[in-house]
């Protein structure tokens, strides 16, 4: 069974930075992709970033995000991490990370669908 955890949530001012990480344990598959998705209030749960768990080609979503969040990955430590910088408020929310398999060199998705296993979430929350 595959398990999850995010931590590195927090209290954070505007313009600042923080990193999520997500450590996977019970993953057997040999490629996989790790996606961070994010449920802001008032809003449905939105794809944010995604990585290939070898640390490939990772996938921003759109212009606003792009520049300011990046996924990574240490596939010998089985751990994604979201890098965010130049937090704003709008970014104030529980951010859960994904997993699901990945044909190495394929290029990961931001469609929940694809992927199989879900954490908890880690509520970050962008504030003065």
């Amino acid at each position: 069974q595959v398990h999850l955890v995010e931590s590195g949530g927090a209290l954070v001012r505007p313009g600042g930075s923080l990193r999520l990480s997500c450590a996977a344990s019970g993953v057997t598959w040999d490629h996989y992709a790790i996606a961070w998705f994010r449920q802001t209030p008032g809003k449905e749960r939105e794809g944010v970033s995604c990585v290939g768990s070898a640390n490939t080609n990772p996938y921003t979503r759109d212009d606003k995000l792009k520049g300011r969040f990046t996924a990574s990955a240490d596939s010998a430590k089985n751990t994604g991490y979201l890098e965010m910088n130049h937090l704003d408020n709008d970014d104030t929310g529980v951010y859960f990370c994904a997993v699901g398999p990945l044909p190495a060199r394929y290029f990961c998705m931001l469609s929940s669908s694809v992927y199989d296993y879900w954490g908890q979430g880690t509520q970050v929350t962008v504030a003065l």
